[in-house]
């Protein structure tokens, strides 16, 4: 593997620390600035919703400028985005900073996944773009935990310094490692835009949306559950999500490993196991050995369709890879949003600390169901999709060398 994807991998790990982070830090913030838990859940979600806007917003403007140049300013705004966070006197400012912040998540994993598979042989693209992701999955058992005990034990500001901090050596990296590539040439929005005619793109969004959802309707209130139904004292927070990145991790592994063999065989799998997982943790949570491995398995199912999903848009989006993949970075944020909501609205209506695991395991089904649909309909009309291939497919092997 080429040493460029070291340098994303650095810049995945200080994004998916900051991202993360929160989660077990959630009761300090809340009780720092007097607002209640589904309040601060609201970080998540406006994190989670300036990833959405920030992805396809910042990719079309990216396209002006050399990718790694777009790579080096993008991780300037999460420095910025993380300094403000760790100053803010109010709630407000609270937000304001962490949505700056998200604003280059989506861009970055999006330009970077093009990036990344654009290094290596076509049969390693999904390998490539896992190890750019196994820097979001190490920061959740190393970056995370630590940004946790240093919230609790010093203060929760101290943490978002230590974060803009890792965003400025993430940005380093990329300046030593990444080549000089230059501005893509002949990217056109409105051949971007055009992948978004195809059902499939759209159709793969939605699975990333629903699946991904899941994993943080539960994992958002994961503070609280813990605490409050398993019995785990504050500091045994940082160990539990040590358990989560360490899941992540291997499900990243596992789907980086056999997304390019059998894709959709993955997803089923990996989306039906998560479901399940996601409806025994509302009976697990109530046990301290049980609710660990459960978090474990959360992680480890909910990570393994990350390089599948971002592979199946990379796919479907042909000759036009680099909006579609920001986008559907956006898609697992829209999925965080909208689970973090979610959850927050079936514990302030009293259903309890568990209650969210109900909406997750939802989620995860409903995701499944568009995996399924998705093949019906691949089965249907085998041929279409390889004749768009071969029609179109102009620049994503041009856009970046390839490297064998």
């Amino acid at each position: 593997m080429p040493l460029a994807l070291l340098a994303l991998a650095l810049g995945a790990f200080g994004i998916g620390t900051t991202e993360f982070v929160i989660m077990g830090l959630l009761p300090q913030i809340a009780t720092d600035y007097g607002v209640t838990i589904p309040t601060a859940g609201l970080l998540v979600t406006g994190y989670a919703l300036g990833v959405v806007v920030g992805a396809p917003l910042l990719t079309v403007l990216g396209n002006k400028v050399s990718r790694k140049r777009m790579l080096m300013l993008l991780m300037g705004l999460f420095v910025l985005g993380n300094v403000l966070s760790a100053l803010a006197p109010s709630f407000g400012l609270m937000l304001t900073g962490r949505v700056v912040a998200s604003l280059a998540h989506g861009s970055f994993f999006g330009i970077g996944s093009v990036v990344a598979a654009g290094l290596v042989a076509p049969d390693k693209k999904a390998g490539a773009i896992a190890t750019m992701f196994t820097g979001l999955t190490v920061a959740n058992i190393v970056g995370v935990p630590l940004g946790t005990f240093i919230g609790q034990a010093i203060g929760w500001r101290t943490t978002f310094a230590v974060v803009a901090a890792l965003g400025v050596v993430g940005l380093l990296g990329i300046a030593r490692l990444v080549p000089a590539m230059p501005r893509p040439e002949g990217t056109l929005l409105r051949r971007e835009l055009k992948a978004f005619r195809n059902p499939q793109v759209l159709l793969a969004m939605a699975m990333t949306v629903l699946g991904f959802g899941g994993v943080f309707a539960a994992i958002t209130y994961i503070a609280p559950m813990m605490t409050e139904v398993a019995g785990y004292s504050e500091g045994a927070v940082t160990w539990l999500l040590v358990l989560f990145g360490t899941g992540m991790f291997l499900g990243n592994l596992l789907g980086g490993r056999y997304a390019d063999r059998a894709l959709m065989p993955l997803l089923y799998t990996t989306l039906g196991g998560l479901a399940v997982v996601l409806a025994l943790f509302t009976v697990t949570a109530h046990n301290k050995i049980l609710a660990a491995l459960t978090i474990l398995l959360v992680g480890a199912l909910g990570f393994a369709t990350v390089p599948p999903l971002q592979k199946r848009v990379l796919d479907q989006a042909h000759g036009a890879p680099t909006l579609a993949s920001a986008v559907n970075i956006g898609a697992f944020n829209l999925g965080n949003a909208l689970a973090a909501w979610l959850g927050g609205i079936v514990i302030a209506a009293g259903f309890g600390y568990t209650s969210p695991n109900w909406v997750g395991a939802v989620l995860a089904a409903a995701a499944l169901g568009l995996a399924l649909w998705s093949a019906a309909l691949e089965r249907r009309a085998p041929a279409s999709g390889a004749e768009a291939a071969e029609a179109v497919d102009t620049g994503a092997d041009a856009r970046v060398p390839v490297h064998h």
